[in-house]
């Protein structure tokens, strides 16, 4: 830990601001379209090791998309991570049209890079129809407003991370975030596996649906699943954890703007066996619940190397 003395590091000086960092996200979610229902998305601008897990998720969405009528939205995706993507090749993006009927159509997607597959999903469509409705409120919590940014909280605790997750945590991104609640990687204190966390584009999007769909399943891989990690005081950046996605649902429920506050409010009702399980409610400003999420992942406990 440093010195109370020592001023903490500062964001770099270069940091894009927020309308580059969403126009870089935008490049990732426009994937290229090869012809018989095969698409590929770009790799990220100076990515480095791992493909995000939230880019290949989207990049799928996004081509799935292509291939279904614009008056049926998404309803709910499935997903596996079975290998690591690289950020060095691009990701290959194979759809399988297995149903158009009436009301439904359903996809399946094979993301892959260098011929080998690192994602599995399938992605269900429905088109619009009044019904019966209810939804369980959105918590009361702090407005984003009176909150500081992740951004400027990984600021101020980079020292205290271990070396190899200090330069992946401080790297601007494309998604703006403010959590109400400590992070897990500012305290080794337990406590219980609850977090929320107002979200939105850094910057306003296109108006298209489609487009803010893919976003938001893009961001609802952050924060999940390190709600696992926070009754037992681990985290990768303090180089005690090992963890990794290893499926993802997301299920959209109403409309909303992914370039508006939106509430992510995430619990983790059980870990154990190297896993832990996640659930997250996503709420507009408004107090709507408009998505959720649900996703496992490793978490396999390390002991620091010294």
């Amino acid at each position: 830990m440093a010195d109370q003395e020592t001023a903490p590091p500062a964001l770099p000086a270069t940091q894009p601001d927020g309308a580059t960092l969403v126009a870089g996200l935008l490049k990732l979610l426009d994937v290229s379209d090869l012809g018989d229902d095969r698409f590929q998305g770009a790799r990220k601008p100076g990515g480095v090791g791992r493909v995000f897990g939230g880019q290949v998720i989207g990049q799928a969405l996004a081509a799935a998309e292509r291939t279904v009528p614009d008056d049926r939205p998404v309803h709910s995706l499935h997903a596996y991570f079975l290998r690591g993507g690289n950020e060095d090749y691009p990701i290959d993006l194979a759809v399988m049209r297995d149903l158009d009927g009436g009301s439904f159509s359903n996809r399946r997607i094979v993301a892959s890079q260098q011929g080998k597959p690192i994602l599995t999903m399938v992605a269900s469509f429905h088109r619009r129809e009044d019904g019966v409705h209810h939804a369980d409120p959105m918590p009361q919590v702090p407005a984003p407003e009176d909150l500081r940014s992740e951004a400027e909280l990984v600021a101020e605790y980079a020292d205290r991370m271990a070396e190899g997750a200090r330069a992946n945590m401080l790297r601007p991104r494309p998604i703006e975030l403010r959590p109400v609640e400590p992070r897990h990687w500012m305290s080794a204190e337990p406590r219980e596996a609850r977090a929320h966390t107002w979200f939105r584009a850094a910057a306003p999007l296109p108006a298209d649906e489609k487009l803010h769909r893919a976003v938001l399943a893009y961001a609802s891989d952050m924060t999940l699943l390190g709600t696992s990690t926070i009754p037992h005081g681990i985290s990768w950046t303090a180089g005690n954890l090992m963890g990794a996605s290893l499926d993802h649902a997301l299920w959209f429920h109403d409309d909303f703007a992914a370039d508006e506050w939106l509430l992510y409010v995430c619990d983790s009702p059980w870990a154990g066996r190297a896993r832990g399980f996640n659930r997250g409610r996503i709420y507009s400003r408004d107090g709507r619940l408009v998505a959720e999420a649900a996703q496992e992942g490793l978490i396999r406990k390390l002991t620091p190397k010294t």
